[in-house]
C-alpha cells in the first residue's frame, strides 16, 4: 500500500485571519529546509513533534478538503493541518466564491509533518490511496475545478519525490492519472468552521472514489 502527506498554506478567506503565505518571500517560511512561520496557526494533531524537531510543510488537493484534512490528522508524524484554498488568482477568496465564480482556486490541505518519523515521499504515496486522481476536476459527486487532483510543491526536491511517485503510482490505475504537480502559490485558509470539519462535527464526510483504482 502507498502512503502519503499533504502540506497546506494559510490566509483570511471570509474572515480577517491576517495570515498569508504568499509566492515570494514568505513562501520560504513554508520549505522543507525552514522551520514553519510561528504565525502560520497550524491545528496541531495527536501526534507531538520532538523537542528540536526539523518541521516540514507539504500541500495537496484532492477533492472535499474535509475529507483530505481528516485523513491527514490520522498518519503519524503529521504534527499539524489547516485547509484552505490555493491554486487560483484571487486574493483572499471565500468559500462562496470558490465554489461559484472562476477564482481558479483548489480546495487545499497544509500539512506540518516531522520528516524522521514521515517521509514526503510516503505521504504522496498515500495521496493516491485516498482519492481519484484519474478524475479531471471532480471528486465522486463532487464537480468543478476547486475538486481538482494537485499537489503543489515547496522545493525542488518535493517536485522530484512527486513527480516520481506519480510515475510508480500509474500502476494502481485503470485510466491515466491527470494530477496536476506544479509549485506552490499563496494558500489562503478557508473559513473556521472548516477547519478540522470532521472532528468538529462527528460526521464522516468525502468518501474516497476507488472507482478506477486496480483492485478497487
Amino acid at each position: 500500500m502507498l502512503k502519503t502527506l499533504g502540506m497546506i498554506i494559510l490566509a483570511g478567506a471570509g474572515i480577517s485571519t491576517g495570515l498569508m503565505l504568499t509566492g515570494s518571500p514568505t513562501i520560504k517560511a513554508a520549505a522543507s529546509d525552514e522551520k514553519p512561520s510561528a504565525e502560520l496557526k497550524l491545528a496541531p494533531t495527536k501526534f507531538k513533534a520532538a523537542e528540536g524537531a526539523n518541521l516540514e510543510r507539504a500541500i495537496f488537493a484532492g477533492g472535499c478538503f474535509w475529507g483530505t484534512e481528516f485523513h491527514f490528522r490520522t498518519v503519524k508524524g503529521v504534527t499539524a493541518t489547516a485547509v484552505g484554498y490555493t491554486g487560483g488568482h484571487k486574493e483572499n477568496p471565500t468559500y462562496k466564491e470558490v465554489c461559484y465564480t472562476n477564482t481558479g482556486h483548489a480546495e487545499g490541505v497544509m500539512l506540518e509533518f516531522d520528516p524522521k518519523v514521515v517521509s514526503y515521499r510516503e505521504l504522496v504515496d498515500q495521496f493516491w490511496e485516498i482519492h481519484n486522481p484519474t478524475t479531471k476536476n471532480r471528486q465522486g459527486p463532487d464537480i468543478g475545478s476547486q475538486y481538482r487532483s494537485a499537489i503543489y510543491t515547496l522545493n525542488d526536491e518535493q517536485m522530484k519525490v512527486a513527480l516520481q511517485s506519480k510515475k510508480e503510482a500509474a500502476k494502481m490505475f485503470s485510466a491515466p492519472i491527470v494530477t496536476e504537480i506544479v509549485k506552490a502559490s499563496p494558500f489562503y485558509m478557508a473559513e473556521d468552521y472548516h477547519q478540522q470539519y470532521a472532528e468538529k462535527t462527528g460526521k464522516a464526510s468525502c468518501p474516497i472514489d476507488r472507482s478506477n483504482h486496480i483492485g478497487g
